[in-house]
């Protein structure tokens, strides 16, 4: 295997690895859970749901994997707090748009060549690149498995 081979396989293990431990504590909280505040006045469960699901799902083009499936996730999961907008998706939509994205986003990743994974992603020109190599892929997809850990450990406090 090389350097390369390896450097992808863990960033792929990672973001794999991270994907199914925040499955795993999904399936485990209720609706309810999920409606709940982290902690007084803080996020709710649903909000984080939704929140990282349309950032993995603006993955996609992120990464030249094609175009967001849901963008009418921005606005009440990116662009405004938590309880700023009143009308949501449904637990069980954000739970079907979450894992509906991250097999398509795992599909694609497992797909990538080594080379692949180091090729800029889209919104870095070709001008930028050049001079910032480590803008590619890889590097997005380790930052994303960080903010999906960083919210996995708050989304662990709804834990009874």
């Amino acid at each position: 295997m090389s350097q390369q081979e390896i450097v992808t396989k863990i960033a792929l293990d990672n973001w794999v690895g991270q994907i199914a431990q925040t499955d795993k504590l999904l399936q485990s909280l209720s609706d309810d859970d999920l409606h709940t505040e982290i902690a007084p006045g803080r996020n709710r469960g649903i909000y984080l749901l939704g929140h990282l699901a349309a950032v993995h799902d603006r993955m996609l083009p992120l990464l030249g994997f094609g175009e967001q499936r849901y963008p009418e996730l921005n606005a009440p999961f990116l662009t405004s707090p938590d309880k700023a907008v009143a009308d949501l998706p449904t637990v069980a939509e954000l739970r079907s748009h979450w894992n509906e994205v991250n097999g398509v986003l795992e599909q694609k990743l497992r797909a990538l060549t080594p080379d692949e994974w180091l090729q800029q992603h889209t919104s870095v020109s070709a001008e930028d690149f050049a001079k910032e190599p480590h803008r590619n892929r890889l590097n997005v997809v380790a930052g994303r498995t960080l903010h999906l850990a960083n919210h996995l450990g708050q989304l662990i406090l709804l834990k009874k």
